[in-house]
């Protein structure tokens, strides 16, 4: 059977060839169902989970229809978190750079001048945070009178974080006919309500939402006690089969605590939350990229959109709170047919959450090689048999960053 190429879907002989040269020889599920759809001007509801290749889908098409001779905003991407934003541009411009469209980002805790000088410099795909986006409208009169796509992405997660007001504003600022995408991995109401009053027709496609995760990832818990956590998480860490991992907390504080304990046992650990200055972020996820980083310790933050391919493992040091977030964490690995592992660390109080993992997507982690797959008295057991929980040291901090405003987690 001869393999479908992005030709065969409606792009040109010119994009897919560089997109022959960025690894895009052949499109997946997703690409398949998308492309002509938004080649066609047709609005667009995809409810797409994690490690799909719906990034690609959607950024594809959009390069093509951008016209070259008007040198103005003609795409705008919303996104909710600034990493995700930074991530989106790259995949834009992997391959709209080499076909002569110019893209770029902008999301606060970044020099406003710069992203002002570049607008005026011309921009015809823009990446956006919405709390930026309205900032450089209100008061520099942008203007989005060119603009034939907008693209809202995590639009589940925009309406947590508190952003679908502003979603709503920026999409009223747009008067003329224009094409509307939605990407979403549920539909609560209040998304509902913005499709209904923004797009017309829209076709909705459900791409893997009903797939639990990579059929590639292998999922283990670990039945543990508060005090025991950090033992378990250093043996854990010191596997030698890890590449890359994330470990995930659930709040600024304990990523910090926990970093300050492991910083003197492992080389190569740093850490990441929302509250951090957003140039030292950016330099720590391109230090991750560049596997200058081994140990990735954070928030949700990095649960969504994130994609380092070098990620093996996933470590649930705190039981997310959330069966949602638990599939979002879990789907940082195992991306486009790799093998990935995730662990998570279970206590008496995650239980609930952990059968609603079970119940509502299937996934059923099975007791990691050698540890107590009972969840009543490992804990005891695990610290008799340590002589007591492991406590750090409380090596001195690296550094205090400043707390931040913005509304990112």
């Amino acid at each position: 059977m001869i393999e479908e190429n992005f030709t065969d879907l409606g792009i040109n002989d010119e994009l897919a060839a560089i997109l022959k040269t960025k690894g895009f020889e052949h499109p997946t599920p997703i690409q398949k169902q998308t492309i002509p759809l938004i080649l066609d001007g047709k609005d667009l509801i995809g409810q797409a989970e994690t490690g799909s290749g719906k990034t690609a889908a959607c950024a594809i098409p959009l390069v093509q229809q951008v016209d070259k001779s008007i040198n103005d905003i003609q795409t705008l991407i919303l996104t909710p978190t600034r990493e995700l934003a930074l991530q989106y541009l790259d995949e834009v411009s992997s391959f709209g750079t080499p076909y002569g469209v110019t893209p770029f980002v902008i999301y606060g805790g970044f020099n406003k001048g710069i992203h002002l000088a570049k607008l005026r410099s011309g921009v015809q795909i823009l990446v956006a945070t919405p709390g930026r986006l309205i900032d450089i409208i209100y008061n520099h009169y942008l203007t989005l009178e060119n603009l034939k796509t907008m693209v809202i992405d995590e639009a589940d997660e925009m309406l947590k974080i508190g952003f679908i007001e502003d979603v709503d504003f920026i999409k009223s600022c747009i008067v003329q006919k224009h094409q509307t995408l939605l990407f979403s991995a549920t539909m609560p109401p209040p998304i509902k309500r913005l499709a209904g009053k923004y797009m017309k027709d829209a076709v909705h496609i459900k791409l893997n939402v009903d797939q639990s995760g990579p059929s590639s990832l292998t999922h283990y818990v670990i039945h543990t006690d508060s005090r025991a956590k950090d033992r378990q998480l250093s043996m854990l860490l010191a596997q030698k089969e890890i590449a890359q991992a994330i470990v995930f907390c659930n709040t600024r504080t304990r990523v910090k605590s926990l970093y300050k304990s492991l910083q003197d046992k492992f080389s190569g650990a740093d850490y990441l939350h929302g509250g951090m200055e957003q140039n030292l972020r950016t330099r720590i996820m391109d230090k991750f990229r560049a596997k200058k980083i081994k140990f990735i310790i954070t928030t949700d933050v990095m649960a969504r959109g994130i994609d380092v391919r070098s990620v093996s493992h996933i470590i649930n040091y705190d039981f997310p709170k959330t069966s949602e977030s638990y599939v979002h964490r879990t789907g940082r690995t195992a991306r486009l047919g790799k093998e990935g592992t995730a662990i998570s660390l279970i206590t008496r109080s995650d239980k609930e959450i952990l059968k609603e993992v079970s119940e509502k997507y299937g996934i059923n982690p099975v007791a990691f090689p050698g540890s107590d797959a009972q969840a009543g008295d490992s804990g005891s057991r695990q610290r008799r048999a340590s002589g007591g929980s492991a406590e750090g040291r409380g090596p001195r901090p690296r550094r205090d960053y400043p707390r931040k405003t913005q509304r990112t987690q």
